[in-house]
């Protein structure tokens, strides 16, 4: 399925739509909550530092007066951060129709443990939104075609899940444990389809990735060679981010898009292009796998899915 010349102009109307997108402030995040805010969902933007959402939120409103916008803080890599923004999200709304799992940490080069004691990439970009999404079901669950969009990467061709280092105590890589979570966020998106479509519930879980995108993501954390190497020498073969934001955007608005689909640019090599489906790595739908991680990630958590089927 490609969508050739496929825009955010083609974004099915979002009014009355709720949508939660995590690192909402800058880079993919803005892009996708802009482009939502435009055509009338309501957004709320899961941002680590309130004060860089309230700056986006001006950003968006001066091209589009009266969007629908809220700031919440969640730091994804810690999980009593994420408990309290599910805690404040179930006070104040009864049901919420799009999850985008976006937010992401990449290759800082001294490995770093989050609250809780997990190597920050897994901790931030796959454990948070495990937990956030198990804990945010419910209210998916209540919502009009809810979707689940959750954005990995290619790099998760090249990753390995260490189950023996998960934390990487034994021998750290960057890049080597970006992977591991990227691989990590596509086994949990299509394990959470099989679990989904297992139980009839009516959420959709979809995967995302954006090609290659001019970020922050490239440039706040890393150092050395992977800075040099994302942030300057293949600058000029990169999107923008309003380009790479248009698979996510696919996934959360197309209204025939399967759950369980991994959608992607079309160009060469997946680097740029209008959304289609690509195809997720072997190891990434491997059901031993994926049954390992899961339980893992559970027993990291402390959340427990409760799946319900559609009424």
């Amino acid at each position: 399925m490609s969508n050739r010349g496929w825009t955010a102009e083609q974004i099915p109307d979002q009014s009355n739509r709720v949508a939660v997108v995590t690192g909402a402030n800058s880079g993919l995040g803005l892009a996708t909550t802009r482009a939502l805010a435009r055509k009338g969902a309501r957004v709320i933007l899961a941002v680590r530092d309130e004060a860089k959402g309230r700056a986006a939120v001006e950003q968006i409103t001066a091209g589009t007066p009266g969007a629908a916008l809220e700031v919440r803080r969640v730091d994804l890599a810690d999980l009593d951060s994420v408990r309290a923004f599910s805690d404040k999200l179930h006070a104040d709304h009864a049901r919420l129709d799009v999850l985008i799992n976006n937010a992401g940490l990449m290759a800082p080069p001294k490995r770093l443990l989050s609250p809780q004691g997990h190597e920050v990439q897994f901790a931030a970009n796959h454990l948070g939104h495990f937990a956030l999404t198990g804990l945010l079901l419910d209210l998916l669950e209540a919502g009009d075609d809810p979707r689940v969009v959750t954005v990995s990467s290619p790099n998760h061709r090249q990753g390995q899940l260490f189950f023996d280092d998960i934390n990487g105590e034994r021998k750290y890589s960057p890049m080597g444990y970006y992977n591991q979570s990227k691989l990590a966020n596509a086994v949990f998106g299509w394990q959470l389809h099989q679990k989904l479509t297992a139980a009839g519930s009516p959420v959709r879980s979809l995967l995302a990735h954006p090609g290659y995108t001019s970020t922050n993501l490239q440039t706040s954390s890393p150092a050395g060679m992977v800075k040099f190497l994302f942030g300057r020498l293949l600058l000029p073969l990169a999107q923008t981010p309003d380009q790479g934001a248009l698979p996510t955007l696919f996934a959360a608005t197309d209204p025939n898009v399967a759950g369980g689909r991994f959608i992607g640019p079309d160009g060469m090599a997946e680097l740029r292009g209008a959304p289609k489906t690509v195809e997720l790595a072997p190891r990434a739908a491997d059901a031993e796998s994926g049954r390992r991680l899961w339980d893992l990630s559970e027993e990291l958590t402390s959340v427990h899915y409760a799946f319900r089927a559609a009424a």
